[in-house]
């Protein structure tokens, strides 16, 4: 099977201190530090857009909000890692309904779409002289069906907007777009536009999210997961199936398109030893094609620091609880 080719093969983590839309933590020093000196090049700087734009006149950029965008990205370029800008959250759409900040969809309402292109145009205005090399901007986070409600449509025109009203600004930037399904879909009739496009590896949904709060109450009722498993559907339940579910995107990167994934990991509640078995497949399938990869996340429950999995011997770096094991298992992938 083919080779990912466009984009250099980026490792590292999501960086998600601005995503929450309850309130932000500025970023840390040290997690960029850390990050690159555990030999990672690469951050997804998570952000909601309600923190990018003035909350009275939500066409007027935050300078508040985006002083500390700023930080970020002047972080990971200090540190030589490249910084992926997200918007994890867009006017008009969010990734999971319970954190909509707005009535009207993105998908359907010429406003929102408008309110969401001038955020992209803000955007590529202010960091016009950053290189593509040091800067890349995500258009949005994990479009989703049914959730999103929107047809493929209507996701491409969104999409093609977006992308239009950067390139009107800064035409050489380095865009990329989520897959749909949250993330695990390639979208093939964007192929012609020249932009790259991310996977999110959380499959199997019922190993990676096993007893996480909003996967719903049924992921408190599934059984404990293995790996290899037993298989629910039509999710892998091995490495070769691992495999041919990668198969439409590794076909995409033949067709010359940049593939990355963007997020993935497991969630703390998964057993660490199921977890790193999965992790060392998934990544390393990645790995034979190229592809890097962003672990959700740096500091959490998805983590190497500060994870409180109930499983793991943790070492005390600076303070905070390391997972080794699955840093090295990173570091060879």
């Amino acid at each position: 099977m083919a080779k990912q080719t466009v984009l250099p093969r980026w490792r590292g983590f999501n960086v998600h201190n601005m995503f929450a839309i309850g309130g932000y933590e500025p970023y840390r020093e040290t997690d960029f530090q850390w990050i690159a000196d555990w030999g990672f090049d690469f951050v997804r700087l998570a952000v909601s857009h309600v923190w990018m734009m003035d909350e009275d006149e939500p066409d007027r950029p935050s300078e508040k909000g985006f002083a500390e965008v700023d930080r970020g990205i002047e972080l990971a370029r200090k540190h030589k890692l490249h910084a992926n800008l997200d918007m994890h959250t867009a006017p008009g759409y969010a990734y999971h309904e319970g954190q909509m900040t707005e009535e009207r969809s993105l998908w359907k309402d010429e406003a929102m779409q408008a309110r969401f292109c001038h955020l992209w145009r803000v955007c590529a205005q202010r960091y016009q002289d950053i290189p593509s090399s040091e800067l890349s901007f995500n258009l949005l986070n994990e479009p989703a069906m049914p959730v999103g409600k929107m047809t493929r449509e209507e996701h491409e025109a969104v999409i093609r907007g977006a992308t239009a009203a950067v390139r009107e600004v800064s035409p050489e930037r380095l865009i990329i777009a989520d897959g749909l399904e949250w993330g695990k879909e390639p979208v093939p009739e964007l192929a012609d536009l020249g932009i790259a496009q991310s996977y999110h590896f959380y499959t199997p949904h019922r190993l990676t999210h096993y007893r996480a709060s909003w996967a719903g109450p049924e992921a408190m009722r599934w059984p404990e997961p293995t790996w290899p498993g037993p298989g629910e559907g039509d999710e892998p339940s091995n490495r070769a199936a691992l495999e041919e579910h990668l198969r439409p995107w590794i076909e995409l990167a033949g067709k010359g398109v940049g593939v990355h994934a963007g997020e993935g990991g497991v969630y703390v509640k998964t057993a660490h030893h199921v977890a790193l078995a999965w992790l060392g497949d998934v990544l390393g399938l990645l790995k034979e094609h190229n592809i890097g990869y962003a672990v959700w996340n740096f500091r959490g429950p998805f983590g190497i620091l500060d994870s409180e999995r109930e499983d793991v011997d943790y070492e005390d770096f600076h303070g905070h609880k390391l997972d080794r094991k699955m840093l090295e298992l990173l570091q060879g992938c």
